[in-house]
């Protein structure tokens, strides 16, 4: 049920909806995770010294180029 899923949170102030802007930056981001963050140590490093907090790990929960891959849980809140 999990794998091939990720969850993505944005706002974005009323006066600038309608211009594409929150679209156009969710595909950069999630783009640039697709093809950075999966099984890279240095990634974590990167949301680390963003002030991220390792928070766990899902065995086996994403499927890439055919093989079952970890997902390291991150998370930084205020």
């Amino acid at each position: 049920m999990h794998r091939h899923a990720a969850t993505v949170g944005y706002w974005l102030g009323e006066e600038f909806w309608g211009r594409g802007i929150m679209t156009e930056a969710v595909t950069a981001v999630t783009d640039f995770c697709f093809e950075n963050f999966p099984n890279n140590p240095a990634s974590a490093r990167v949301l680390e010294k963003a002030g991220f907090t390792f928070e766990g790990c899902l065995k086996n929960d994403v499927l890439k180029d055919g093989k079952l891959l970890d997902s390291l849980l991150y998370a930084r809140t205020t």
